[in-house]
């Protein structure tokens, strides 16, 4: 259907209710002139007269009264549609759909989406964990959350959290019976818990920094779980040593259940990000959250 035949079929409905072009043109704001031209224009594809006209009065023909009892339902689909979508550019609605890892909810998106949804009740909040790095906006996602070091170059990006400070754990019981690593390569003796980003990518290859100097180590994963909360539960349970963000075990670490490794060797990355597409068109629930965000920001700092 091209837009002569939409804008036909909505200028015979107008009309057919009005019964009059000049009150059906008010009512879709055009002129007299163009609902008539649409009409006829609807009424030419078709090959047969729409509407009985007089001087005095219009009115459907048999055909236009047959064909509109048959098309109404589907116009007023159309119509609800067209007037549901075009809300998306006034009023913040509509669900935002939000991708992040697991590991930075509890301690920093928590706090920023609940005080979102105290603020828009009427936006939906999806937010869907995922470790890995994907294309999240080919499937449907409004933004991310993820580290600087891995964001493309055509997004936006605005800063959430302060530098993250990466470290190696294990529980009490686990190093009173294995012993402490005194150096990352130490790790290649020891049970180390890995955790798998998506189907294909294991996170075995854990980075360190000392004296300005980045390296790696390619630990072997004695346990391999795809949540990164798991893995420290069963660090918590003396199954061996994992690999994560400080804030993420920070509770652990106070109440001695974890205790840091190697931290003459923790690397740190500049913060987690919240980021959406450069190039697409900024939905009002997007922008509504993009400006909750910066002001949450100023008022946390």
């Amino acid at each position: 259907m091209n837009n002569d035949q939409l804008n036909g079929l909505i200028a015979l409905k107008a009309v057919a209710e009005k019964k009059n072009f000049t009150v059906a043109a008010e009512s879709l704001k055009i002129s007299p002139s163009a609902i008539s031209q649409n009409i006829k224009q609807l009424e030419s594809r078709l090959g047969v007269a729409l509407l009985s006209r007089t001087t005095r009065s219009v009115s459907l023909s048999e055909a236009g009264e047959k064909f509109l009892n048959r098309a109404n339902p589907a116009i007023d689909q159309i119509l609800s549609a067209l007037n549901e979508v075009s809300t998306y550019g006034q009023n913040p609605s509509g669900t935002l759909r939000i991708n992040l890892p697991r590991v930075i909810y509890k301690n920093c998106a928590e706090p920023l989406i609940s005080s979102f949804r105290n603020k828009y009740p009427e936006i939906n909040v999806e937010l869907f964990f995922e470790d890995q790095q994907s294309e999240i906006f080919e499937r449907g996602f409004d933004a991310g959350i993820r580290l600087s070091d891995i964001l493309a170059k055509d997004v936006i990006a605005i800063k959430i959290s302060g530098p993250v400070k990466f470290v190696t754990v294990a529980a009490p019981q686990y190093l009173k019976k294995h012993g402490i690593p005194k150096h990352p390569k130490d790790l290649l003796q020891h049970h180390c818990i890995v955790s798998r980003l998506g189907e294909q990518r294991l996170y075995e290859r854990w980075e360190f920094e000392h004296k300005n100097k980045e390296f790696a180590v390619q630990v072997k994963g004695s346990l391999i779980l795809n949540d990164f909360n798991y893995a420290i539960d069963s660090a918590m349970k003396g199954h061996g040593i994992t690999y994560t963000t400080k804030d993420a075990v920070k509770d652990e670490i106070a109440a001695n259940k974890l205790k840091i490794l190697l931290a003459d060797f923790a690397p740190t990355s500049t913060g987690f990000y919240l980021y959406y597409p450069s190039s697409s068109q900024v939905l009002p629930k997007l922008r509504a959250f993009i400006d909750h965000t910066r002001n949450f920001l100023k008022k946390s700092s």
